[in-house]
């Protein structure tokens, strides 16, 4: 899709006065509000509520879909991932930077991941893999279920 703020675009094209198919997704919690407008300017309604959003099958991950993963697998289980792909020394260097000290290890986690190109996307294919069927994160689950 490109980005949160490409909705109204990928919801002109696909949604209602568009092609009609069925659409979902998840969004970021900060990207809630380009969701929303979207949504509203796609026809499917006005001041819509999280819950009118998820009835159209889109999920919000709070605060992003690497905060879900790492809090549904937990700290330790994430750091195994990172130190399979032979990242876990990186990883602890970023842990004594200045900024990121008094944070949790799942904000370092999470903060980690966003800090080289593509990491993100990978270790989010990397957690999901990880994932066991019971640890699903809800708007993941939400939005397979409704697919």
């Amino acid at each position: 899709m490109g980005g949160a703020t490409n909705i109204g675009r990928v919801l002109a094209a696909f949604g209602p006065h568009g092609i009609d198919v069925t659409m979902a997704g998840l969004y970021d919690l900060g990207e809630e509000d380009d969701f929303r407008r979207g949504l509203e300017r796609a026809g499917l309604g006005s001041d819509l509520t999280r819950d009118d959003m998820e009835s159209f099958g889109f999920y919000v991950c709070v605060p992003d879909l690497e905060g879900e993963l790492i809090r549904a697998l937990g700290a330790a289980s994430v750091e195994g991932v990172v130190e399979a792909q032979g990242e876990l020394g990186s990883f602890r260097t970023f842990q004594k930077q200045p900024a990121q000290q008094g944070k949790t290890t799942e904000e370092q986690l999470r903060r980690f991941m966003g800090t080289r190109s593509g990491r993100k996307i990978r270790y989010a294919a990397l957690l999901v893999e990880a994932l066991d069927l019971s640890q699903i994160p809800r708007p993941l689950d939400r939005v397979l279920a409704h697919v």
